[in-house]
């Protein structure tokens, strides 16, 4: 039995990994969680948002479903980090288990779903982020009390593998075409060295391959975004164009996440922990359960992937036990407990 460390988060994170949970528990996959603290609890039951048994339970288990977990806006709050003999600081904690883990490229699928409102059909896009560095090091400092600067920092290392990563999943997939997204026409040596790697890279691929200025890409994608397959994008364009690409299709409760590394991979929703609506039994499971989904394809049980979706994919469709952003009365539990009849039945 494959163990996966669980880290349930802040807000609503405790709730909608609990349907996960459950619902993987339904599947009948060959897994068992193990819990790990992470966040505003871990903090206060052990002085840190991070503590060093997060990184245990993930070098072990190679894998982990994590919820989401609450980042101040402004000031100085860092996540301090001890391992290896060594100390570093991060914005996040979700950045800190990228960066520490190497988990180099981020995977959010963006599709229809039946049931779920839209004003576009036919979308079905997956967007490829390169996970490790960008503008998302945190690298900023006060150049004196009116200015602030940040380092930017784009490496031809990193964006290789993040292509290649990109293009070998396109393989498994069955996908078609690959979209490069950048800024190279303002940021000529960052954005131009990741365009530049991504194109040598992917020339002889045998997809498909063009590219577009990342403003004129959210243009066309909230024009047409079924004319898009996959996208591949730096880190802080591929953070805001997932958001706007769970936007096409219905929002972020139905957005899930992959953080893949060499070594561990942490799947997670896209949205955040919501803290006004925690403990209100309202939270929608969907992406959290979805991303539990992609973690079982990962690791190789796509039958109990399947089934989980297909569920959903019913209760969806029904509208008879859906949370209250997809159009519902039910709380969280009832669309979990509803998704979990169908995978029983």
């Amino acid at each position: 039995m494959r163990a996966i460390a669980l880290i349930p988060g802040d807000g609503i994170g405790p709730e909608v990994t609990r349907a996960a949970r459950d619902v993987v528990a339904a599947s009948g996959a060959a897994v068992r969680f193990e819990e790990v603290v992470a966040g505003l609890r871990a903090e206060r039951e052990f002085g840190t948002p991070l503590p060093g048994a997060v990184f245990e339970a993930i070098a072990r288990t190679k894998l982990a479903l994590k919820g989401p977990t609450q980042t101040p806006f402004g000031g100085a709050y860092r996540v301090n980090v001890e391992r290896g003999g060594g100390r570093r600081d991060y914005p996040s904690i979700t950045i800190a288990l990228r960066k520490e883990l190497d988990l180099f490229v981020n995977v959010r699928p963006v599709k229809n779903y039946p049931g779920v409102a839209s004003r576009f059909e036919r979308v079905d896009l997956v967007i490829f982020r390169e996970n490790s560095e960008d503008l998302y090091l945190g690298r900023e400092r006060m150049v004196d009390e009116g200015t602030a600067e940040a380092v930017k920092i784009i490496t031809a290392r990193a964006t290789a593998r993040a292509t290649r990563f990109a293009l070998d999943y396109m393989r498994r997939e069955g996908r078609r075409r690959l979209t490069i997204g950048h800024k190279a026409n303002v940021l000529k040596m960052t954005d131009g060295l990741f365009l530049k790697t991504a194109q040598d890279i992917a020339r002889d691929s045998g997809f498909a391959v063009d590219q577009r200025v990342v403003d004129a890409l959210c243009m066309e994608l909230v024009m047409r975004p079924e004319a898009f397959d996959c996208l591949l994008l730096p880190n802080l364009y591929g953070d805001i164009i997932s958001d706007l690409g769970a936007g096409l299709v219905g929002g972020l409760g139905v957005a899930p996440g992959a953080n893949i590394g060499t070594e561990c991979a942490m799947f997670e929703a896209v949205h955040g922990s919501a803290p006004d609506i925690a403990g209100k039994d309202i939270a929608n499971p969907m992406a959290a359960i979805l991303s539990a989904g992609m973690l079982l394809r990962y690791i190789g049980d796509a039958s109990a992937a399947d089934r989980i979706e297909t569920a959903l994919t019913a209760v969806l469709r029904e509208q008879r036990a859906v949370t209250r952003d997809l159009g519902g009365t039910a709380g969280t539990r009832a669309m979990t407990d509803a998704i979990i009849e169908k995978l029983t039945a």
